[in-house]
Protein backbone atom coordinates (compact mmCIF):
# COMPACT_ATOMS: atom_id res chain seq x y z
CA UNK A 1 0.00 0.00 0.00
CA UNK A 2 1.34 3.43 -1.13
CA UNK A 3 -0.43 5.65 1.48
CA UNK A 4 -0.58 4.41 4.78
CA UNK A 5 -2.65 5.98 7.09
CA UNK A 6 -0.44 6.48 9.61
CA UNK A 7 2.60 8.41 7.30
CA UNK A 8 2.70 11.58 7.17
CA UNK A 9 1.80 13.98 4.26
CA UNK A 10 3.90 16.72 2.71
CA UNK A 11 2.57 20.03 1.21
CA UNK A 12 4.08 22.33 -1.63
CA UNK A 13 3.87 25.65 1.08
CA UNK A 14 6.55 23.12 3.38
CA UNK A 15 3.96 22.36 6.07
CA UNK A 16 3.32 18.38 6.83
CA UNK A 17 0.41 16.46 8.16
CA UNK A 18 1.22 13.96 10.98
CA UNK A 19 -0.78 11.22 9.00
CA UNK A 20 -3.67 10.84 6.64
CA UNK A 21 -6.65 12.11 8.77
CA UNK A 22 -8.22 15.45 8.44
CA UNK A 23 -11.35 16.00 10.25
CA UNK A 24 -14.35 17.02 7.69
CA UNK A 25 -15.67 20.51 7.94
CA UNK A 26 -19.15 19.77 9.92
CA UNK A 27 -21.92 22.07 10.45
CA UNK A 28 -22.51 21.71 14.27
CA UNK A 29 -24.60 25.08 14.86
CA UNK A 30 -22.72 25.44 18.28
CA UNK A 31 -20.74 28.87 18.83
CA UNK A 32 -22.31 32.24 19.52
CA UNK A 33 -24.81 34.12 17.11
CA UNK A 34 -22.77 37.07 16.65
CA UNK A 35 -20.17 34.16 15.15
CA UNK A 36 -17.66 34.34 18.38
CA UNK A 37 -16.33 30.86 19.52
CA UNK A 38 -17.61 29.44 21.93
CA UNK A 39 -16.79 26.54 24.43
CA UNK A 40 -18.46 23.89 23.45
CA UNK A 41 -16.88 24.45 19.67
CA UNK A 42 -13.74 24.96 21.19
CA UNK A 43 -14.16 22.14 23.17
CA UNK A 44 -15.43 19.97 19.85
CA UNK A 45 -12.71 20.50 17.90
CA UNK A 46 -9.74 20.44 20.08
CA UNK A 47 -10.65 17.21 21.59
CA UNK A 48 -10.63 16.02 17.79
CA UNK A 49 -7.41 17.47 17.18
CA UNK A 50 -6.38 15.37 20.76
CA UNK A 51 -7.59 12.34 19.11
CA UNK A 52 -5.19 12.05 16.52
CA UNK A 53 -6.57 14.06 13.55
CA UNK A 54 -3.29 15.23 11.23
CA UNK A 55 -5.90 18.17 10.23
CA UNK A 56 -8.40 19.49 12.64
CA UNK A 57 -10.59 22.23 10.12
CA UNK A 58 -13.57 24.47 11.39
CA UNK A 59 -17.10 23.84 9.97
CA UNK A 60 -17.79 26.45 7.16
CA UNK A 61 -17.12 29.80 8.40
CA UNK A 62 -18.56 33.17 7.02
CA UNK A 63 -16.75 35.45 5.23
CA UNK A 64 -19.66 37.92 5.39
CA UNK A 65 -22.60 38.56 7.54
CA UNK A 66 -25.08 38.58 5.31
CA UNK A 67 -23.40 34.98 4.04
CA UNK A 68 -24.46 32.89 7.54
CA UNK A 69 -25.57 29.40 6.54
CA UNK A 70 -26.94 28.31 10.35
CA UNK A 71 -27.62 29.25 13.47
CA UNK A 72 -24.65 29.32 15.73
CA UNK A 73 -21.87 29.33 12.97
CA UNK A 74 -18.72 30.42 14.04
CA UNK A 75 -17.52 33.38 11.98
CA UNK A 76 -14.18 35.06 10.84
CA UNK A 77 -15.57 38.03 8.84
CA UNK A 78 -15.11 40.84 11.41
CA UNK A 79 -11.69 41.41 13.48
CA UNK A 80 -14.09 41.33 16.35
CA UNK A 81 -13.92 36.91 16.03
CA UNK A 82 -10.06 36.88 15.63
CA UNK A 83 -9.46 36.46 19.66
CA UNK A 84 -11.58 33.70 19.81
CA UNK A 85 -10.02 32.01 16.63
CA UNK A 86 -6.36 32.38 18.11
CA UNK A 87 -7.59 30.33 21.59
CA UNK A 88 -8.93 27.65 18.99
CA UNK A 89 -5.60 27.99 17.27
CA UNK A 90 -3.36 27.13 20.40
CA UNK A 91 -5.75 24.35 21.20
CA UNK A 92 -5.86 22.84 18.14
CA UNK A 93 -1.46 23.21 17.32
CA UNK A 94 -1.04 21.63 21.17
CA UNK A 95 -1.73 18.38 19.92
CA UNK A 96 0.02 18.35 17.17
CA UNK A 97 -2.45 19.03 14.56
CA UNK A 98 -2.78 21.30 11.49
CA UNK A 99 -4.94 24.11 12.31
CA UNK A 100 -7.41 24.91 9.44
CA UNK A 101 -10.14 26.98 8.77
CA UNK A 102 -12.98 26.67 5.94
CA UNK A 103 -14.45 29.76 4.62
CA UNK A 104 -17.55 29.90 3.30
CA UNK A 105 -20.59 31.87 2.28
CA UNK A 106 -24.15 30.44 1.79
CA UNK A 107 -25.51 32.86 -0.73
CA UNK A 108 -28.99 31.70 -1.62
CA UNK A 109 -29.01 29.33 0.81
CA UNK A 110 -28.68 31.64 3.73
CA UNK A 111 -31.72 31.34 5.18
CA UNK A 112 -34.30 34.36 6.17
CA UNK A 113 -34.98 33.72 9.78
CA UNK A 114 -31.14 33.56 10.27
CA UNK A 115 -29.84 36.84 8.42
CA UNK A 116 -33.42 38.68 8.41
CA UNK A 117 -33.12 39.96 5.19
CA UNK A 118 -32.95 38.60 1.30
CA UNK A 119 -30.25 36.56 0.44
CA UNK A 120 -27.41 36.82 -1.79
CA UNK A 121 -27.22 34.64 -5.09
CA UNK A 122 -24.95 35.23 -8.74
CA UNK A 123 -28.83 36.34 -10.14
CA UNK A 124 -32.07 36.43 -8.55
CA UNK A 125 -33.88 33.59 -7.41
CA UNK A 126 -37.63 33.70 -6.77
CA UNK A 127 -37.80 30.28 -5.28
CA UNK A 128 -34.83 31.34 -2.67
CA UNK A 129 -36.16 34.26 -2.13
CA UNK A 130 -32.57 36.07 -3.00
CA UNK A 131 -31.71 39.18 -5.15
CA UNK A 132 -28.61 39.05 -7.67
CA UNK A 133 -25.40 40.40 -6.67
CA UNK A 134 -24.60 43.80 -8.14
CA UNK A 135 -20.80 43.90 -9.82
CA UNK A 136 -19.58 45.70 -7.45
CA UNK A 137 -20.66 43.38 -4.75
CA UNK A 138 -19.08 40.49 -6.66
CA UNK A 139 -15.79 42.62 -6.10
CA UNK A 140 -16.74 42.70 -2.66
CA UNK A 141 -17.14 39.42 -2.06
CA UNK A 142 -14.16 38.52 -3.26
CA UNK A 143 -12.05 41.13 -0.99
CA UNK A 144 -14.02 39.48 1.47
CA UNK A 145 -12.74 35.98 0.79
CA UNK A 146 -9.36 37.28 0.57
CA UNK A 147 -9.53 39.37 3.94
CA UNK A 148 -10.95 36.56 5.86
CA UNK A 149 -7.82 34.70 4.70
CA UNK A 150 -5.82 37.33 5.83
CA UNK A 151 -7.86 37.34 9.33
CA UNK A 152 -7.77 33.83 9.89
CA UNK A 153 -3.76 34.11 9.15
CA UNK A 154 -3.40 37.00 11.96
CA UNK A 155 -5.24 34.12 14.35
CA UNK A 156 -2.29 31.98 13.59
CA UNK A 157 -3.96 29.02 11.61
CA UNK A 158 -1.67 27.20 9.15
CA UNK A 159 -4.23 27.84 6.09
CA UNK A 160 -7.58 28.00 4.87
CA UNK A 161 -10.08 26.06 2.83
CA UNK A 162 -12.17 27.97 0.42
CA UNK A 163 -15.69 26.22 0.22
CA UNK A 164 -16.24 26.03 -2.87
CA UNK A 165 -18.89 22.96 -2.55
CA UNK A 166 -22.43 21.52 -1.83
CA UNK A 167 -24.62 24.22 -2.89
CA UNK A 168 -22.96 27.56 -1.39
CA UNK A 169 -21.91 30.74 -3.01
CA UNK A 170 -18.83 29.74 -4.89
CA UNK A 171 -21.34 26.57 -6.35
CA UNK A 172 -24.04 28.99 -7.23
CA UNK A 173 -21.71 30.83 -9.30
CA UNK A 174 -20.21 27.55 -10.80
CA UNK A 175 -23.64 26.75 -12.28
CA UNK A 176 -25.19 26.94 -15.61
CA UNK A 177 -28.27 26.18 -13.82
CA UNK A 178 -28.17 29.37 -11.25
CA UNK A 179 -25.99 31.51 -12.42
CA UNK A 180 -27.26 33.31 -15.35
CA UNK A 181 -25.12 36.22 -15.00
CA UNK A 182 -24.54 38.24 -18.34
CA UNK A 183 -20.90 40.15 -17.65
CA UNK A 184 -17.39 38.34 -16.46
CA UNK A 185 -18.88 36.27 -13.69
CA UNK A 186 -21.43 34.31 -15.72
CA UNK A 187 -21.62 32.88 -19.01
CA UNK A 188 -19.14 30.18 -20.06
CA UNK A 189 -17.36 28.20 -17.73
CA UNK A 190 -14.32 30.31 -17.63
CA UNK A 191 -16.65 33.11 -16.67
CA UNK A 192 -18.51 31.01 -14.04
CA UNK A 193 -14.96 29.91 -12.61
CA UNK A 194 -13.50 33.59 -12.25
CA UNK A 195 -14.65 34.34 -8.93
CA UNK A 196 -13.30 31.01 -7.34
CA UNK A 197 -10.17 31.50 -8.87
CA UNK A 198 -9.58 35.32 -8.09
CA UNK A 199 -10.27 34.08 -4.76
CA UNK A 200 -7.78 31.40 -4.59
CA UNK A 201 -5.14 33.76 -6.56
CA UNK A 202 -6.11 36.39 -3.96
CA UNK A 203 -5.19 34.29 -0.87
CA UNK A 204 -1.95 33.02 -2.41
CA UNK A 205 -0.51 36.48 -3.16
CA UNK A 206 -1.75 38.02 0.33
CA UNK A 207 -1.17 35.25 2.54
CA UNK A 208 2.13 33.76 0.86
CA UNK A 209 3.73 30.74 -0.26
CA UNK A 210 3.98 29.42 3.18
CA UNK A 211 0.45 29.31 4.02
CA UNK A 212 -1.67 26.36 3.49
CA UNK A 213 -4.42 26.30 0.99
CA UNK A 214 -7.10 24.22 0.05
CA UNK A 215 -10.27 24.24 -1.95
CA UNK A 216 -13.55 22.19 -1.83
CA UNK A 217 -15.47 21.03 -4.26
CA UNK A 218 -18.25 18.88 -5.17
CA UNK A 219 -18.75 17.38 -8.46
CA UNK A 220 -22.78 16.48 -8.22
CA UNK A 221 -25.99 18.33 -6.75
CA UNK A 222 -26.82 21.77 -6.54
CA UNK A 223 -26.92 22.60 -10.12
CA UNK A 224 -22.89 20.91 -10.79
CA UNK A 225 -21.66 18.81 -13.94
CA UNK A 226 -19.27 16.40 -12.95
CA UNK A 227 -16.70 17.12 -16.66
CA UNK A 228 -16.87 20.85 -15.42
CA UNK A 229 -15.69 20.17 -11.70
CA UNK A 230 -13.24 18.11 -13.41
CA UNK A 231 -12.06 20.76 -15.25
CA UNK A 232 -11.95 23.10 -12.66
CA UNK A 233 -10.28 20.79 -10.57
CA UNK A 234 -7.16 20.13 -13.09
CA UNK A 235 -7.08 23.86 -13.59
CA UNK A 236 -6.75 24.62 -9.86
CA UNK A 237 -3.67 22.01 -9.91
CA UNK A 238 -2.74 23.20 -13.48
CA UNK A 239 -2.51 27.12 -12.78
CA UNK A 240 -3.29 28.33 -9.36
CA UNK A 241 -1.02 27.86 -6.82
CA UNK A 242 -2.63 25.50 -4.13
CA UNK A 243 -1.69 22.56 -1.44
CA UNK A 244 -4.78 20.44 -1.65
CA UNK A 245 -7.88 19.76 -3.36
CA UNK A 246 -11.12 18.29 -1.07
CA UNK A 247 -13.39 16.78 -3.08
CA UNK A 248 -16.71 16.09 -1.22
CA UNK A 249 -18.57 13.13 -2.81
CA UNK A 250 -21.13 12.27 -0.78
CA UNK A 251 -20.28 8.82 -0.99
CA UNK A 252 -16.88 7.62 -2.12
CA UNK A 253 -17.65 4.41 -3.56
CA UNK A 254 -21.08 5.27 -5.49
CA UNK A 255 -21.64 5.90 -9.23
CA UNK A 256 -22.04 9.49 -10.84
CA UNK A 257 -25.85 10.09 -10.99
CA UNK A 258 -25.42 11.68 -14.63
CA UNK A 259 -25.88 8.44 -17.06
CA UNK A 260 -23.00 9.70 -18.99
CA UNK A 261 -20.38 9.15 -16.57
CA UNK A 262 -21.45 5.50 -15.07
CA UNK A 263 -18.72 3.74 -17.00
CA UNK A 264 -16.52 3.87 -13.36
CA UNK A 265 -17.24 5.32 -9.99
CA UNK A 266 -16.93 8.98 -9.01
CA UNK A 267 -13.60 8.08 -6.88
CA UNK A 268 -12.39 7.03 -10.33
CA UNK A 269 -13.35 9.79 -12.27
CA UNK A 270 -11.27 11.42 -10.20
CA UNK A 271 -8.22 9.55 -9.23
CA UNK A 272 -7.33 9.82 -13.52
CA UNK A 273 -6.48 13.14 -12.86
CA UNK A 274 -3.03 14.27 -12.73
CA UNK A 275 -2.79 16.08 -9.38
CA UNK A 276 1.11 16.55 -10.09
CA UNK A 277 2.11 17.69 -6.26
CA UNK A 278 -1.17 19.23 -4.95
CA UNK A 279 -2.15 16.81 -2.36
CA UNK A 280 -6.32 15.36 -2.74
CA UNK A 281 -8.54 14.54 -0.34
CA UNK A 282 -12.48 12.87 -0.27
CA UNK A 283 -15.01 12.86 1.66
CA UNK A 284 -18.29 10.69 1.62
CA UNK A 285 -19.25 7.45 4.01
CA UNK A 286 -15.73 6.71 4.85
CA UNK A 287 -16.58 5.11 7.90
CA UNK A 288 -14.66 2.17 8.88
CA UNK A 289 -11.02 1.05 9.04
CA UNK A 290 -11.61 -1.04 5.83
CA UNK A 291 -12.93 2.11 4.19
CA UNK A 292 -9.84 4.02 5.28
CA UNK A 293 -7.80 1.74 3.41
CA UNK A 294 -9.54 0.92 0.08
CA UNK A 295 -9.64 4.74 -0.14
CA UNK A 296 -5.44 5.66 0.56
CA UNK A 297 -5.62 2.21 -1.77
CA UNK A 298 -6.65 4.45 -4.65
CA UNK A 299 -3.93 6.79 -4.61
CA UNK A 300 -5.93 9.67 -2.51
CA UNK A 301 -2.94 11.37 -0.47
CA UNK A 302 -5.74 11.85 2.42
CA UNK A 303 -8.74 10.88 4.13
CA UNK A 304 -11.64 13.44 5.47
CA UNK A 305 -13.51 11.88 7.95
CA UNK A 306 -17.13 13.02 9.31
CA UNK A 307 -19.58 10.55 10.96
CA UNK A 308 -16.89 8.61 12.53
CA UNK A 309 -15.50 11.26 13.82
CA UNK A 310 -18.56 12.22 15.76
CA UNK A 311 -18.87 9.01 17.11
CA UNK A 312 -14.74 8.56 17.61
CA UNK A 313 -12.71 11.31 18.65
CA UNK A 314 -10.17 8.95 18.46
CA UNK A 315 -10.97 7.48 15.32
CA UNK A 316 -7.59 8.22 13.70
CA UNK A 317 -5.83 6.49 16.60
CA UNK A 318 -8.50 3.43 16.19
CA UNK A 319 -7.65 2.79 12.38
CA UNK A 320 -3.75 3.20 13.02
CA UNK A 321 -4.11 0.85 15.52
CA UNK A 322 -6.14 -1.30 14.28
CA UNK A 323 -6.83 -2.29 10.66
CA UNK A 324 -10.45 -3.91 11.12
CA UNK A 325 -11.30 -1.33 13.38
CA UNK A 326 -15.33 -0.63 12.78
CA UNK A 327 -17.06 2.03 14.38
CA UNK A 328 -19.79 1.82 17.18
CA UNK A 329 -23.31 1.00 15.56
CA UNK A 330 -25.54 3.39 15.57
CA UNK A 331 -28.09 4.67 17.45
CA UNK A 332 -26.21 6.15 20.49
CA UNK A 333 -27.45 8.22 23.08
CA UNK A 334 -27.03 11.60 24.08
CA UNK A 335 -24.72 10.59 26.87
CA UNK A 336 -22.52 8.87 24.45
CA UNK A 337 -22.80 12.00 22.15
CA UNK A 338 -21.47 14.22 25.38
CA UNK A 339 -18.56 12.25 26.46
CA UNK A 340 -17.47 12.74 22.54
CA UNK A 341 -17.58 16.53 22.88
CA UNK A 342 -20.58 17.63 21.48
CA UNK A 343 -22.68 20.49 23.34
CA UNK A 344 -26.10 20.74 23.24
CA UNK A 345 -26.81 22.18 20.10
CA UNK A 346 -24.65 19.60 18.38
CA UNK A 347 -26.72 16.97 19.77
CA UNK A 348 -29.91 18.47 18.86
CA UNK A 349 -28.52 19.10 15.32
CA UNK A 350 -27.86 15.31 15.19
CA UNK A 351 -31.31 14.57 14.86
CA UNK A 352 -31.19 15.75 11.47
CA UNK A 353 -29.66 12.27 10.39
CA UNK A 354 -32.07 9.61 10.12
CA UNK A 355 -31.13 6.61 12.69
CA UNK A 356 -28.19 8.81 14.37
CA UNK A 357 -29.72 9.90 17.61
CA UNK A 358 -31.73 7.36 20.37
CA UNK A 359 -34.98 8.69 20.78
Amino acid sequence: MKNKPHTPVGFNCGLEMKNRFMLAPMTNTQSHEDGILSDDEYHWLTMRAKGGFGLTMTCASHVQKIGKGFPGQLGIFSDVHIEGHQRLVNGIKAYDSLAVIQLHHAGMRSPYEVIKEKSVCPSDSEKHNARALSLDEVYQLRDDFIAAAVRAQKAGYDGVEVHGAHGYILTQFLSSKINKRNDEYGGPLENRARLLFEIVDGIRKACGLKFLLGVRLSPERFGMQLQDIKTITQQLVDLHNIDFLDISLWDVFKYPEDDMYQNKSLLEHFTEIDFKTVKWTVAGKINSAQDVHKVLDANVDFVSIGRSAILHHDFPMQVINNSNFVPTSLPVSKSYLEREGLGKDFISYMKRWNGFLKE
